[in-house]
């Protein structure tokens, strides 16, 4: 019976997705302990409402992260479709509606032209993404001249990133209804398994008959366009499109993934990983902005939040990636020492 137990216990410590669920208890218990009220619900409100941008960058660079590849364009693609958006709304007259969907295309477009690149000219997608995160956010620059920015936009479109449904903020929904969209794409579909079998070995798949160039783009455009979605619904909140939205959320959305158990290597992780990762460095952000009163060698944290945020996030992803590279290191000996048991001859019998 203890065994069972044990065996129990070890399996369910095993999985990434627990032992966050735990880490994510544990910020509670603390933050309501250091700032007070941390539970009460407008402030649970808002840390879903200010960081429901970042959610969906991670949700749309799970498939890139799966693939082995990465995307550190995204928040500079956000900037550029934010842009674009208040252009087609203040300068072309458009419905606020009509220019969200055709900042959608942008977005996915741009994931094309870093598709292509990656998978026509073989180029390393860190390389190419690094460039593009200096393209977009330097057309958008540009577009802007460096200061303007577009405001007085309808309050139905307001709406979107200011108001409630159901007690939830109405951009959450939208987050929701994405989170299941690339839940069902990575779990439930022969082109989400193609994602994991891509990153865990290109090559293996391109023999299984497995159309890697196309899967692989596939990847990148869902992850433009949903930057793209990303940048209508940070206008939205803001009331405001400018040139520098975005600017860092391509690394606070790789934190959450890699937080949420989704190797950087490629391969192996899940989507409600990157779900829990992406609410513990959420709560972590906040947590941190109300304990502002909280004194601390007479200094307010609040003088010091954005420093601590700061250096937390780095050490979280520092130690993530360190967590996974550890993890497939070890994993490479047990099949190592498991391939090697199997061709170990057995002594023979006197």
């Amino acid at each position: 019976m203890s065994d069972s137990r044990s065996s129990f216990f070890k399996s369910l410590f095993a999985r990434h997705e627990f032992v966050l669920v735990l880490v994510i208890l544990l910020e509670v218990v603390l933050f309501q302990a250091l700032g007070r009220n941390f539970l009460v619900g407008r402030n649970v409100s808002n840390v879903f409402r200010h960081s429901v941008e970042i959610g969906l960058l991670a949700l749309a660079m799970t498939p890139v992260i799966l693939t082995g590849g990465i995307d550190l364009s995204v928040g500079s693609m956000m900037g550029l479709c934010a842009v674009l958006f208040g252009m087609l709304v203040k300068l072309a007259g458009l419905d606020p509606w009509i220019a969200a969907v055709l900042a959608i295309g942008f977005g996915a477009l741009g994931g094309g032209v870093n598709a292509l690149l990656i998978t026509r000219l073989n180029l390393p997608p860190l390389i190419v993404t690094l460039g593009t995160f200096s393209l977009f956010r330097g057309l958008a620059e540009a577009l802007t001249k460096g200061a303007e920015s577009y405001s007085g936009f309808p309050q139905s479109f307001l709406n979107l990133g200011n108001s409630e449904v159901a007690g939830l903020p109405a951009q959450v929904w939208v987050f929701l209804a994405v989170a299941v969209g690339i839940w069902l794409l990575v779990h439930q579909t022969t082109i989400g398994r193609s994602f994991r079998a891509i990153g865990y070995a290109a090559d293996g798949a391109r023999y299984a008959g497995i159309p890697v160039a196309r899967n692989t783009s596939l990847a990148y455009i869902i992850a433009g366009a949903v930057a793209g979605l990303a940048a209508v619904i940070l206008v939205s909140r803001l009331g405001e499109a400018r040139a520098n939205a975005g600017i860092g959320y391509e690394l606070l959305a790789i934190t959450a993934v890699v937080l949420g158990g989704v190797s950087i290597f490629g391969g192996s992780g899940t989507v409600a990983g990157t779900f829990l990762g992406w609410i513990a460095l959420a709560i972590l952000t906040n947590g941190l902005t109300r304990i502002s009163d909280y004194k601390i060698l007479d200094q307010t944290v609040s003088s010091v939040a954005r420093e601590l945020s700061g250096l937390l996030t780095g050490l979280l992803l520092l130690t993530a990636l360190a967590i996974g590279a550890g993890t497939k290191t070890l994993a490479a000996r047990q099949a190592r020492k498991q391939s090697l048991k199997t061709i170990t001859p057995k002594p023979a019998n006197p």
